[in-house]
């Protein structure tokens, strides 16, 4: 894998799963109930992918709601993160109370880094903690979701923008080469504040894009983590670099929906949502 490099700077630049839900249940054949795992200082998939599938409810008319558990994490480091992970079945077996239709694990990270090929692992533990708890559901993660998102559109080589600091950025590269993607250039923002992270201007994103090695890439990895806010620049990136857009987050929705037997129909968010 090619070395990190981290951009010049730029502006803007414990643990008990606690069940909540963004809206109430629905009701009826037309609606979908999706539950999320995320870390609790995660301010980003519970706005990223809410929009998404909202774009796919205006072009559908199905109706989907959201519902959380969290897992203490501030920092972005292996302890944390390992933490977070041992949470995990706690989480599902929580948010399973909302019976959901499919859940979806949201730390790219900490699933990655447990080793190569430990996202199997990790969703087949929280369909394994949902259905002991009498709500069997689809389960998805984002780290797996990434990994078959760019096999699946013929990603065999692609350049990928991270938050993290540089050790986690080549953890994340290593893993997406074991699964038989060669990683050709990463930007590593080297942010370990999760909160921090959130708030990161996807306004940079684009230049940040333009700076990528991507001579032989087959597609750009424009955040390599549910954390860090990307929707409002794929589209633009997409279309300046004429490289498909992926994120963690859009691979994330893409799988909830083939999980749900839905055909995406989301404008504005690459030709992988459309």
């Amino acid at each position: 894998m090619t070395e990190h490099r981290t951009p010049e700077p730029g502006p803007d630049l414990a643990t008990e799963a606690v069940a909540c839900e963004d809206q109430p249940a629905p009701e009826g054949l037309d609606s979908s109930r999706i539950g999320l795992i995320v870390p609790s200082s995660n301010t980003t998939m519970e706005t990223e992918l809410p929009e998404l599938f909202r774009r796919q409810s205006e072009a559908t008319g199905h109706r989907y709601t959201f519902h959380s558990a969290r897992s203490a994490m501030k920092q972005v480091n292996r302890e944390e993160l390992l933490v977070m992970v041992d949470k995990a079945a706690d989480c599902a077996t929580a948010v399973s109370d909302a019976d959901v239709d499919v859940i979806a694990y949201a730390c790219l990270v900490a699933v990655m880094a447990q080793g190569p090929g430990a996202h199997e692992k990790s969703e087949q533990v929280i369909a394994d903690a949902a259905r002991a708890n009498g709500h069997p559901a689809d389960v998805v993660s984002s780290a797996g979701a990434l990994v078959r998102t760019l096999r699946m559109i013929g990603a065999d080589r692609v350049a990928m923008v991270t938050p993290y600091m540089a050790p986690l950025t080549r953890m994340v590269g290593e893993y997406i080469e074991a699964e038989g993607i060669e990683v050709l250039d990463a930007v590593a923002l080297e942010v370990p504040d999760n909160l921090t992270v959130g708030r990161l201007d996807p306004a940079r994103l684009p230049e940040i894009a333009r700076g990528l090695r991507r001579e032989g890439a087959q597609a750009v990895v424009l955040s390599a983590c549910v954390q860090m806010p990307s929707l409002p620049a794929v589209q633009q990136v997409e279309d300046e670099l004429g490289l498909p857009v992926v994120t963690a987050a859009t691979a994330t929705a893409f799988e909830v929906l083939t999980a749900l037997g839905h055909r995406p129909a989301i404008t504005g968010a690459g030709r992988l949502m459309s």
